[in-house]
């Protein structure tokens, strides 16, 4: 979700948030983004559309999800490169998150290089929205990848290294409304 709202604009992100999030009516919602009611409205509906035309185009069930890690995960543990792009979508998209703290190309290099190391990190897999994701350590600090799966292969790999993100890698979060 924090990708798609990262594709909105400023004003769309704050109308989206506003009222999906927090249930904000129309009038408080135009007076907090300086609009009029009819144009928050408009900009809502563009906004909702916006966001669900990047959700999943199919759910993929947690058993298909995990075996498409544990795939990805044991291409890497092997230095298999040949296992690793078959378990990737030819058009994958990386997204890397150092937050400017930490060099997530850093992780990204490693992945790219992992035919040349029979063992190139610790690995173990964590649960990250609520999918499973793997966990790397990179020098001792931890990474994490999320991964996201569409028709049995990876479509996107979201690279993890930002220390204020990761501060609760291993813990289980319980989330409440």
């Amino acid at each position: 979700m924090l990708t798609v709202l990262e594709t909105l604009g400023p004003t769309e992100r704050a109308v989206f948030v506003l009222r999906e999030v927090f249930e904000l009516p129309y009038g408080e919602t135009a007076e907090a983004v300086g609009k009029s009611a009819a144009t928050v409205r408009q900009i809502a509906r563009r906004a909702r559309a916006h966001v669900a035309a990047r959700h999943p185009r199919t759910r993929v069930s947690g058993a298909e999800q995990r075996a498409v890690v544990e795939r990805f995960l044991a291409a890497l543990r092997t230095g298999r490169l040949q296992e690793l792009m078959e378990v990737m979508a030819p058009d994958v998209v990386l997204v890397a998150d150092g937050g400017g703290l930490a060099t997530a190309a850093l992780v990204a290099r490693v992945l790219a290089r992992a035919n040349q190391a029979v063992e190139p990190f610790a690995t173990g897999t964590v649960w990250l929205n609520g999918a499973p994701a793997v966990r790397f350590e990179v020098d001792g600090e931890p990474t994490a990848v999320s991964l996201i799966v569409e028709g049995g292969r990876v479509t996107r790999v979201y690279l993890m290294r930002n220390p204020r993100k990761l501060t609760r890698l291993d813990q289980l979060a319980s989330l409440a409304r």
